[in-house]
């Protein structure tokens, strides 16, 4: 597949800091319909930008893809890109979202973190977005303000 450089390839480099330049992308042969791609990744880590400890989450990406999809391989290669990055969680959840909507333009994405406790507290940042001008864009709004409504039972991640 054009544009497809890291599926398959069996010398591997994993970055050792924050790499938005190693995702690709092929083309949606589906264009024709609506339909959610979700990858979840209950790895992940980064590096609190204050301590330098490090925080680890499951992260949830859902998206409605358009003309281009994310090829996963690139994808978990940025993910691992995270692990010597410092950022709040916040922050992570937001970037991973930006990187993502820059890459592919979607027609919907989201991006949840549910990170585990450190002091006592868990932060679970959620974010999304929906393309300007079309019925995504009131999805993204629906699902923002609705999004939390049956909170899951936090005990101990």
């Amino acid at each position: 597949m054009e544009g497809i450089t890291l599926l398959g390839n069996q010398k591997t480099a994993y970055p050792s800091d924050y790499a938005p330049e190693v995702l690709e992308t092929f083309l949606n042969k589906h264009q024709e319909y609506d339909y959610f791609v979700k990858f979840n990744c209950p790895e992940f880590t980064s590096l609190c930008p204050i301590t330098g400890q490090p925080d680890f989450a499951a992260i949830t990406i859902s998206y409605v893809p358009d003309i281009k999809m994310v090829e996963s391989k690139s994808l978990k290669l940025y993910l691992f890109s995270f692990r010597s990055h410092g950022g709040f969680h916040e922050d992570c959840v937001n970037t991973i979202m930006k990187d993502l909507i820059h890459l592919m333009e979607p027609k919907y994405i989201e991006v949840w973190g549910k990170f585990t406790p450190r002091g006592g507290i868990s932060i679970d940042p959620y974010c999304n977005y929906g393309k300007a001008g079309t019925r995504w864009e009131q999805v993204a709004a629906d699902r923002l303000t609705h999004h939390d409504l049956y909170p899951e039972k936090v005990d101990n991640r």
